[in-house]
């Protein structure tokens, strides 16, 4: 079988692992994207430290889990959001206005909802964690 998305694959992988109470998931293949929607959901607190291998082939990640974790995903197509249609789509996301983060990839690299706000730019979602 072809891999349609990498990243899809890989929040799967984290979503079952998180669900069935593992401490650390291997995900593989690795890519930049991966990288750094993982180092977001580093930085809020959703999961813990995580580890690139170099096997010279794909590459992968391996995470550790902290339990917070609730839900992950990526949304296909990359649908374009703009400042204005924004709460549009954190209101059908994310389950609350507290907490939960929309990743978007933009002209300035791949952020969160509330860092495009503050950058006042928009861009395409890529996913969602909370």
């Amino acid at each position: 079988m072809v891999r349609m998305s990498v990243l899809a694959d890989a929040l799967k992988t984290i979503s079952n692992a998180e669900k069935r109470g593992k401490r650390q998931v291997v995900v593989r293949p690795c890519s930049k994207v991966i990288i750094k929607f993982l180092q977001y959901m580093q930085k809020n607190g959703y999961i813990g430290e995580f580890t690139v291998v170099d096997d010279h082939r794909a590459g992968k990640i391996v995470v550790e889990l902290t339990g917070r974790l609730n839900k992950c995903g990526v949304i296909s197509p990359r649908f374009d959001a703009t400042i204005k249609d924004m709460e549009k789509w954190t209101n059908s996301l994310l389950p609350s206005r507290q907490f939960g983060h929309v990743m978007l990839t933009t002209t300035f690299g791949i952020m969160d909802h509330h860092e495009a706000r503050r950058r006042k730019t928009g861009g395409k979602i890529i996913g969602f964690f909370y």
